[in-house]
């Protein structure tokens, strides 16, 4: 179920690991609406509800998804382990420590992880 929950003193919609998988900008402005209607700031989103094409940069899935996500002004979190892809595509692992250098998406470990970030 998804739910709302105060990290590092920020309201963040934690989306369950079961559910329609994000495979494009649909889904991401589902997210987007409901996290905007429910009062939150961020996303955070499992790595297993992630489309494995976001993980294809070359695909476009990523850029369209965390484009939705900067329109909104909205930050994104993704939760889990992504040191497997990250290790396979020197592309992604610099799309990742990019990302984690800025303040709109970040890959994270896990939930303690990103609390902390959030309250910087």
């Amino acid at each position: 179920m998804t739910e709302i929950r105060e990290l590092g003193g920020v309201p963040v919609m934690v989306a369950p690991a079961e559910g329609e998988v994000v495979a494009g900008e649909r889904q991401a402005l589902d997210l987007l609406g409901d996290a905007s209607y429910r009062g939150a700031s961020w996303v955070v989103l499992p790595v297993e509800r992630l489309d494995p094409e976001f993980f294809r940069l070359r695909s476009g899935v990523a850029g369209a998804v965390v484009q939705k996500f900067a329109q909104y002004r909205m930050g994104l979190a993704v939760v889990g382990d992504v040191a497997e892809r990250v290790a396979a595509s020197d592309a992604l692992r610099d799309f990742v420590r990019e990302s984690n250098r800025g303040l709109q998406l970040w890959f994270v470990a896990d939930l303690p992880e990103l609390a902390g970030r959030l309250s910087g």
